[in-house]
């Protein structure tokens, strides 16, 4: 029986960076494939009743120093947003795009550094379309293409989905049937791939 990992994530979301940060060699480690599922977490709040942590003003307070804490320890760079929050409907719409033509790694990695290394304010068009040059996307083809009906319905419903499996944020992870939130429960996902 092969391995997976479906990993539910939004650009927006700090601790999805970190999530996606380990995820490869995690699930490298265990030979699992990590399957990745991105979805608007702006859709997933209001479907649910969630709202951002960092939007709870005693919650924010806690959680900037403890995502600094998480960078530390996993090893990655990190810098806070200034534009946080991030309207990503734009880029997670690229996503889709990149999942359908097979540059989804390569798109993942420039969309969560634009945000959280290199502070870019991913609601911009313009900066969209230069972080995606810089990339080495056709950033054109590629922002007309997500301007498509498709496209925005596919970010609809794989947003939809994602609740009706039972997402309420992000990072959710899920293995075998078993639910992971937070990119605090890797270690429960990396037990779940050993079971």
């Amino acid at each position: 029986m092969n391995k997976t990992v479906d990993f539910y994530y939004d650009y927006g979301s700090v601790n999805a960076y970190f999530a996606w940060t380990q995820l490869p060699a995690l699930c490298a480690n265990a030979g699992a494939t990590l399957n990745y599922k991105p979805m608007l977490l702006g859709g997933v709040f209001k479907s649910t009743g969630n709202t951002s942590p960092m939007l709870v003003e005693a919650k924010a307070a806690y959680l900037k120093k403890d995502i600094v804490r998480y960078a530390e320890h996993y090893g990655v760079p990190y810098v806070m947003n200034p534009y946080f929050p991030v309207n990503t409907v734009a880029i997670m719409r690229g996503a889709l795009w990149a999942a359908a033509t097979e540059h989804l790694e390569q798109y993942n990695k420039a969309m969560f550094e634009a945000v959280w290394v290199e502070q870019k304010n991913m609601s911009d068009p313009e900066v969209i379309a230069q972080v995606l040059k810089n990339a080495g996307f056709a950033a054109e083809a590629i922002i007309e293409a997500t301007g498509q009906p498709e496209i925005k319905q596919a970010l609809i419903d794989a947003t939809n989905e994602a609740v009706e499996r039972g997402v309420f944020g992000a990072p959710t992870m899920f293995v075998a049937g078993q639910m992971f939130f937070g990119q605090d429960r890797l270690k429960w996902v990396e037990k779940a791939l050993g079971a």
